[in-house]
């Protein structure tokens, strides 16, 4: 029987000192998945390394969009057209060589054990960051335990990037509904599994800080996750 058609996602915006060293490494991993870089017209030239490596490779493809149109938009495009094109597994990556492509077998091992949702945590044992400052480590673990205790889930890691869906789980979750698109965009999909009594289930990773370019992480970023954990409490109170 052939393995389930999957797509790593990764979406991209000034990462050409890490793209092509991410894709090797993924390929090496995962030589059965094919990679979709979705880049947002990096002024750095990441969306032209983006094409060169998927002349070279036809796993590789590349979905250019107009400008930084966010996270969030980024994944949710990949999504739609890796569901019309009948892929059945969907991973999220990021190509800051942060996400450790060591990691995916322990995913594809819970989804052929029955997860719908494989979330890759930093907060379960086994699981760790490397390279982070103190201030940091507690606007993410304080980040993800604020939004476990307003929002009432078993989950330790909601604000990872490291995941994994089945085509089951994001019809589920209805991707029209997803409204999130800084970093709250990855407690949302896992809330709305959630919600949906879809199978969630958490595997250790080893998180390493990025060593070239910069982080996307931003002070407007920051307080849309603090209002979207508010909007998603009074939306599952209202039976939404």
């Amino acid at each position: 029987m052939p393995a389930p058609r999957t797509l790593i996602v990764t979406p991209t915006y000034n990462e050409r000192d890490n793209l092509e060293r991410f894709v090797a490494s993924v390929r090496a991993a995962a030589p059965e998945a094919d990679v979709l870089v979705v880049d947002d017209a990096s002024p750095d030239g990441t969306g032209d390394i983006a094409d060169a490596l998927a002349t070279r490779d036809p796993r590789v493809r590349v979905l250019h969009r107009a400008g930084k149109l966010g996270l969030g938009t980024a994944y949710v495009d990949a999504f739609r057209r890796g569901l019309d094109e009948g892929y059945e597994r969907f991973f999220e990556m990021d190509a800051d060589l942060s996400h450790d492509p060591r990691h995916l077998p322990a995913f594809f091992e819970a989804l052929d054990a029955g997860a719908e949702v494989v979330v890759g945590s930093r907060n379960i044992p086994g699981g760790r960051v490397e390279g982070w400052g103190p201030g940091r480590h507690v606007l993410s673990k304080g980040g993800s335990l604020y939004s476990r205790v307003i929002l009432g889930t078993p989950v330790r890691d909601l604000t990872t990037g490291y995941k994994a869906f089945t085509r089951r789980a994001l019809e589920a979750i209805d991707l029209a509904s997803i409204h999130s698109n800084g970093y709250s965009f990855q407690i949302e999909m896992t809330f709305r599994a959630l919600r949906r009594g879809l199978r969630v289930v958490e595997v250790p990773i080893v998180f390493v800080d990025r060593t070239a370019g910069r982080s996307k992480m931003s002070r407007r970023i920051f307080a849309e996750a603090i209002g979207v954990v508010w909007r998603l409490r009074w939306e599952s109170l209202r039976g939404a």
